[in-house]
């Protein structure tokens, strides 16, 4: 008799079996708190101050789709393989390969949770007019605290999420409300002129950028999806949706009121409690998801199911980075990010779909090389070009990664087809 899958367990190191499958709402809502983060807003806050009301909606619907329509491929993947990205990376870039993708996606997601640890304990001193003194210990407060969720797992951040984002939505809602009413109804929306400038495909950056790493390992829930419908739907409801609404508030209070950050347009319009209650929530929710996801990484490159440990581990890295002064990093730590993390999620579907014709192997029965020379290469040649370009740099490592993964991956296949072809020649004449 098959034995029933562990529901309270998370997988860290093997496939999501079809028992512990997760339904449209579980997962949608899940990724919909993630993606309910003040750094978007923050970054929508600027295109605000950069364009017309009709201009930003098209450039937050088209940084957005393309977001959501990443997510969603590597959630199909997720769902069909049950597998997370650091799982699929043991694939794409061998057994040993895969702790530079181990590395690299839990190195950004423990920096996003050092900022989001000191930002929320830097606001809350300057608005409660706390001591400053008092900054430290809130960060070690909440430091650990954003991570009980997290420790508990699926379930726990599932259980936040489902009170959580209605709170948040209810909130923003009614701070556009106001906002709408302060700029003088939609005409009076129409009318503003930015005051500043940004090229478009900047802004499509910074849409895509803010939140791409968080798109490449959205797997480690979209795998929990009960079918690819699900994890497709699901994806664009966080990303699309969910990220979309995000960069609308920031710029909406940016252009009613030229300021970007929305917990300050919240002070402005006498909603200060209000602030508080959103920026605690808005981080929480983004907080557990990324310190779980440094726990998947972890678990990997460590290749052991101590995912509670690991997460407690994260927090404490997280708060000693916050305590140092992430915060201030936050414009350099996304350039950096829209460069080495895309050319991963490129790779990985260039595996799948094309070195694996859409099906992993089961990964407890695969002898895998230490180093898949294909992979590691053609994530290098992605994470250079989109260094070096001028264009939208996560686009252009996900799309040139994918393209190397598959021209290497043909030229490999003819070199052994000529070697085997020798091989058999040489066998003959003997």
């Amino acid at each position: 008799m098959a034995q029933a899958p562990d529901l309270d367990h998370d997988y860290p190191l093997s496939e999501v079996p079809p028992g512990a499958r997760k339904g449209l709402l579980s997962t949608s809502i899940l990724l919909f708190g993630f993606t309910f983060f003040t750094a978007t807003m923050f970054a929508g806050g600027k295109m605000g101050m950069a364009f017309d009301f009709k201009t930003l909606i098209w450039a937050a619907i088209a940084g957005n789709l393309l977001l959501g329509l990443y997510a969603a491929v590597l959630s199909l993947i997720a769902c069909r393989s049950g597998l997370n990205s650091v799982l699929m990376g043991r694939f794409c870039f061998g057994e040993s390969g895969s702790k530079l993708s181990d590395f690299l996606l839990g190195f950004t997601q423990i920096g996003w949770y050092a900022w989001g640890t000191a930002t929320i304990a830097l606001v809350l001193v300057k608005m409660l007019s706390l001591p400053s003194s008092w900054t430290i210990p809130l960060m070690v407060l909440f430091g650990f605290g954003f991570s009980l969720t997290a420790f508990i797992g699926y379930k726990g951040m599932d259980l936040l999420s489902r009170v959580a984002v209605p709170a948040m939505l209810a909130l923003l809602v009614w701070s556009l409300w106001i906002a709408t009413r302060d700029a003088g109804g939609l005409q009076g929306l129409l009318a503003i002129q930015p005051k500043e400038s940004m090229s478009w495909h900047m802004a499509i950056t910074l849409v895509f950028g803010t939140f791409v790493s968080g798109a490449t390992q959205a797997t480690n829930w979209t795998r929990f999806a009960r079918d690819g419908k699900t994890a497709v739907l699901s994806s664009l409801v966080g990303f699309f949706i969910g990220n979309g609404l995000m960069i609308v508030v920031g710029a909406y209070g940016a252009m009613v009121y030229q300021q970007p950050d929305i917990v300050e347009v919240m002070v402005m319009q006498g909603l200060s409690i209000a602030a508080v209650v959103m920026l605690f929530l808005n981080l929480w929710t983004t907080q557990d998801n990324t310190i779980y996801n440094f726990a998947a990484a972890g678990c990997n490159l460590v290749r052991q199911d101590r995912r509670g440990t690991i997460t407690l581990v994260g927090a404490g890295i997280g708060t000693l980075l916050a305590i140092a002064g992430m915060s201030d990093m936050l414009i350099p730590f996304l350039i950096l990010l829209g460069s080495i993390i895309p050319p991963i999620g490129g790779v990985i579907m260039a595996d799948f779909f094309h070195g694996h014709k859409g099906r992993y192997p089961q990964l407890s029965t695969t002898t895998l090389p230490r180093f898949n020379g294909v992979g590691l290469g053609a994530y290098a040649i992605g994470a250079v070009c989109a260094y070096v370009s001028p264009w939208v740099a996560p686009l252009v490592g996900i799309g040139v990664a994918a393209l190397s993964y598959v021209v290497l991956f043909e030229v490999q296949r003819l070199r052994v087809g000529r070697r085997q072809l020798g091989e058999a020649n040489a066998g003959v004449g003997a």
